[in-house]
């Protein structure tokens, strides 16, 4: 009997079923096909599932999904020189074309013809087997277990954002957000080392681990207790706050943006210091009232970052591997493969107690 390739496919959207499919082919001879063994969810694999769209990616026929994985090879192209059958690696789950200017330059990120797991129409990694190319994938030494090497993918989002930013050592960096990326972000920040990081959150808990994870301090923000307050000017009076209770001086060298929410945005361009930058990664609403003027007169350098460019997923395969960052102590939930809408459910509910939760392999 022919094997077969079961696979969690999202169908339409709050719709998903699963399909045993073929086993996947190599396309040509630079492709590897790997065995998954661990997939953490990812927030955009929950938008896909409940709204269908992020932005202009838009779900017109069924994906697989899933895009945070590693696993071991078990079959590679007859070009394939960097990697073999046996080997355990991290996927990196955007192949770009190679050819277009961002590509040459090495923002590969902004490739208009990058084919990235589970984002429509391309299949991503939540199947037994999954086929890519093989330099898109990265050894990972013995000592890591197969949920480090998925939770690279988190990693290296995280080294882009502090990349973006040019994170570098005795600067003072607040980051709003202690999620799975904030932390991560943090972590990553302290390992190239920034003299202070502040990690701003509304959820006493998830502050309260960044505090253990990768943050000198932790800031939780009250609401306004008069409804009358505008609320930029609220976002303001945080900021003060922030820098003055944790000594910034006259700002934050660097702000990373990782919620999307709009007090956070506002708060973090008024806590920023004159000339320091302030980068946006998280995306909540697509558009917040932002306050331009202050971002002006402080001359702030303001960039987006998005997924990872040019030598981040070697460098979040080290940092983990040199255990400068461990993202597997963000790991609340694991789950069966045949469990993974129970997973999708808990990623969905976005509880105080949810951080990165990881769904097994089909064995």
């Amino acid at each position: 009997m022919a094997e077969i390739n079961p696979a969690f496919v999202l169908q339409s959207i709050k719709n998903v079923s699963f399909e045993n499919r073929e086993v996947p082919k190599l396309r040509d001879e630079y492709d590897v096909r790997v065995h998954i063994e661990q997939t953490g969810i990812c927030g955009s694999d929950v938008h896909y599932w409940q709204r269908g769209r992020i932005g202009d990616f838009i779900l017109n026929s069924p994906i697989v999904l899933g895009h945070e994985s590693a696993g071991t090879v078990v079959e590679v192209g007859s070009k394939v020189k960097n990697i073999g059958v046996g080997d355990r690696v991290a996927i990196e789950p955007g192949v770009p074309c190679r050819h277009c200017g961002y590509c040459r330059s090495g923002s590969y990120n902004l490739c208009p013809d990058t084919i990235f797991a589970a984002t429509p129409p391309w299949d991503g990694t939540l199947q037994k087997y999954y086929v890519v190319a093989g330099d898109y994938c990265y050894h990972i030494p013995n000592h890591m277990s197969a949920e480090d090497g998925a939770l690279v993918e988190p990693v290296a989002v995280a080294v882009q954002i502090c990349k973006v930013a040019d994170v570098r050592a005795g600067q003072t960096v607040l980051v709003f957000g202690c999620g799975p990326i904030g932390a991560l972000c943090q972590a990553v920040a302290k390992a190239y080392g920034a003299l202070k990081v502040i990690g701003v959150d509304i959820s006493k808990s998830r502050a309260e681990f960044a505090k253990t994870f990768g943050a000198d301090g932790i800031f939780i923000p009250e609401k306004p207790l008069d409804s009358n307050v505008d609320p930029v000017d609220a976002s303001r009076a945080t900021a003060e706050t922030i820098v003055e209770q944790f000594h910034l001086g006259e700002g934050a060298d660097v702000v990373l943006e990782c919620t999307g929410a709009a007090p956070c945005i506002q708060a973090g361009i008024f806590a920023a210091k004159k000339g320091g930058t302030y980068v946006q990664a998280g995306m909540g609403q697509e558009n917040v009232m932002f306050p331009i003027t202050t971002a002006c007169i402080r001359a702030l350098n303001i960039k987006g970052s998005i997924r990872y460019t040019t030598g981040c997923y070697p460098q979040a395969v080290e940092l983990v591997a040199s255990g400068k960052v461990n993202p597997r102590s963000l790991i609340t939930h694991r789950y069966k493969f045949e469990e993974s809408l129970k997973a999708f459910e808990v990623v969905k509910t976005a509880s105080e107690d949810t951080l990165k939760v990881m769904i097994a392999g089909v064995q």
